[in-house]
């Protein structure tokens, strides 16, 4: 779309130069991205200025930005349309790395059911529970076995182990709600209010089936603040409940949790 010697365009040209069609370029000059002058019988008429307008454009929409945020960047003169790019490469390479992980998780997903899909029903149970169990290993365990040791680790797993499957059933339950009591509570927007109690009561029943013993809020409350500095809990929970979700919870087990 370069040029050289400073033409002058009109839409159906500069469509062609730059691969798009005229209702393409028409949109664009109604969402305010371009503004071309109009020629002495009042068609359009495209300089040097909107080709290397429209090349960015393309550019960009290319990558996924959408128009309105391409818009802004163009009205906002201090933007550098540059640095936005690289910080938005950065944002897709960090979405890149939670796809593949999710889909190491999915194809995980898959082959547990295909190896449960043959068994009897206890022996499926228990295979669903030892699922869980390697599943939280492969994500947090090195980190959890680093904080609480391996004994407390491997005292938690054999409790999840013995759970029967009305308790299995109760704790996954129990983790759903939690999800919907903290955007109950989140609306709410008071860390003190009824909400946010009753949330911090249900995470601590929550925690408690998980912790065989030494159960503490001093304990609960330094997983809780884990939770702020690792993306993987934020994901988890900002992710079903809204931005800002994990800090909630945070603070609403801060002003909640009994001594």
């Amino acid at each position: 779309m370069k040029d050289q010697h400073g033409k002058r365009h009109t839409v159906g040209q500069l469509a062609k130069l730059a691969g798009v069609s005229t209702r393409t370029l028409r949109y664009y000059e109604d969402r305010g991205l371009l503004s071309p002058a109009r020629d002495a019988s009042g068609y359009r008429s495209y300089g040097d200025h909107d080709v290397r307008r429209l090349a960015q454009i393309v550019a960009m929409r290319a990558c996924g930005l959408p128009l309105t945020t391409i818009g802004r960047m163009f009205d906002d003169p201090s933007v550098d349309v540059h640095g936005s790019l690289v910080e938005h490469l950065s944002t897709l390479r960090m979405q890149g790395a939670s796809l593949e992980d999710a889909i190491a998780r999915t194809e995980a997903a898959i082959a547990a059911i295909e190896r449960i899909d043959g068994m009897e029903g206890k022996d499926a149970f228990e295979a669903l529970k030892a699922e869980g169990l390697q599943r939280f290993e492969d994500t947090f365990g090195t980190e959890a076995r680093e904080r609480y040791g391996d004994d407390a680790i491997e005292a938690a797993n054999e409790r999840m182990m013995s759970l029967t499957r009305d308790e299995w059933d109760a704790k996954e339950l129990l983790e759903e709600s939690i999800k919907v009591q903290l955007r109950l509570a989140l609306a709410e927007g008071d860390a003190s209010g009824e909400a946010a109690a009753e949330l911090a009561r249900m995470h601590e029943r929550w925690i408690r089936m998980h912790w065989a013993h030494g159960y503490s809020r001093e304990a609960h409350l330094g997983l809780a603040h884990g939770y702020l500095a690792d993306s993987r809990f934020r994901d988890y929970y900002d992710g079903a409940c809204g931005e800002g979700a994990t800090d909630f919870l945070v603070e609403a087990l801060e002003a909640n949790l009994q001594e």
